[in-house]
């Protein structure tokens, strides 16, 4: 018989138990997500399959709920409001990403420096984002008043026009609040992002000649791509829900020039009455939100472990 060495048998003890221990730590992970799975299986999935159900079904909000089959599907989707509601949601979301993007790039690049002017800045840039958009939408429409409001006060004519009264004019006011709101979160997501990159690649960028601008686009930009993909994600899925601004701002007009898919949804479901076809809507949306999110993930080519680990 033979007998293993000390060292062999140190060898085998060690593994175990760090088997057992690593064991523990992730039994006691998932336990700790059971609230977290609930919350979401009551809040999340199961409203989802309350809306899928009345999308098959008649239902006034008070009565009863009577089938409907797919009546609902079929007059919702040959239905030119919608096509308009989808193209205008389709273009505020390109346009709002287009305007948002490059902006909250370059100020996150700006804002990754550590001067403590920069810091101050950064902290007043992200006050926007604590607002209501709701509060936003009536400060604006104030503002922006023909009659009564800043341009009149201050006697400047061009800024005393109808911008809500042009469809082309409230689309790009609509646009102008939303990036306003909104680009200081993405540029805090750039600016964490743009600080974890090794200053070593800045040093040989700079030992090899390469000015700012060379060295944004051949470091900083690269290495943002992780990032880019999930606040284009954040943006365009984000897109889909606007309704409290819109509502309060242009209530979908002129005529129906911002009249996205969430308005056409709560004009449908509770102005009209109308609870399957605006639960079609619903459907609609969310299928919108899901297939996007997939689309950027695949465009992104890399798991969230890639995401993590950027810049590290």
């Amino acid at each position: 018989m033979t007998v293993a060495p000390p060292g062999l048998e140190a060898a085998r003890v060690v593994p175990a138990s760090g088997r057992s221990g690593g064991a523990g730590r992730s039994g006691s992970v998932n336990y700790l997500a059971v609230p977290a799975l609930l919350f979401f299986v009551a809040f999340g999935v199961v409203p989802l399959i309350g809306i899928f159900y009345l999308s098959f079904s008649q239902w006034d909000g008070i009565g009863a709920i009577h089938p409907a089959g797919l009546g609902n599907w079929r007059d919702t989707l040959t239905d030119p409001a919608l096509r308009h509601a989808l193209w205008v949601t389709f273009l505020i979301m390109v346009l709002s990403w287009a305007v948002q993007t490059p902006a909250a790039v370059l100020i996150g690049a700006f804002l990754a420096g550590h001067q403590r002017y920069r810091e101050w800045i950064a902290v007043v840039y992200f006050i926007p984002l604590l607002f209501s958009s709701a509060a936003l939408a009536i400060t604006y429409k104030g503002l922006l008043d023909p009659n009564f409001g800043l341009g009149t006060g201050l006697g400047i004519s061009w800024l005393s026009q109808d911008w809500l009264g042009g469809e082309k004019l409230a689309m790009g006011v609509l646009i102008f609040i939303v990036s306003w709101q909104f680009i200081p979160f993405h540029a805090l997501l750039y600016q964490g992002a743009i600080r974890q990159i090794p200053v070593s690649l800045y040093e040989a960028a700079q030992l090899d000649g390469a000015g700012r601008v060379r060295t944004f686009f051949s470091i900083t930009l690269p290495t943002l791509r992780y990032t880019i993909v999930t606040s284009s994600t954040l943006m365009v899925v984000g897109s889909l829900t606007f309704f409290d601004l819109i509502w309060v701002l242009t209530a979908g007009g002129p005529g129906d020039a911002t009249r996205t898919l969430a308005l056409e949804m709560y004009i449908r479901g509770f102005r009209g009455n109308q609870m399957g076809p605006a639960s079609v809507i619903a459907v609609i949306l969310v299928l919108f939100g899901l297939g996007l999110s997939l689309l950027f993930r695949r465009i992104g080519g890399g798991s969230a472990s890639d995401s993590q680990l950027e810049g590290a």
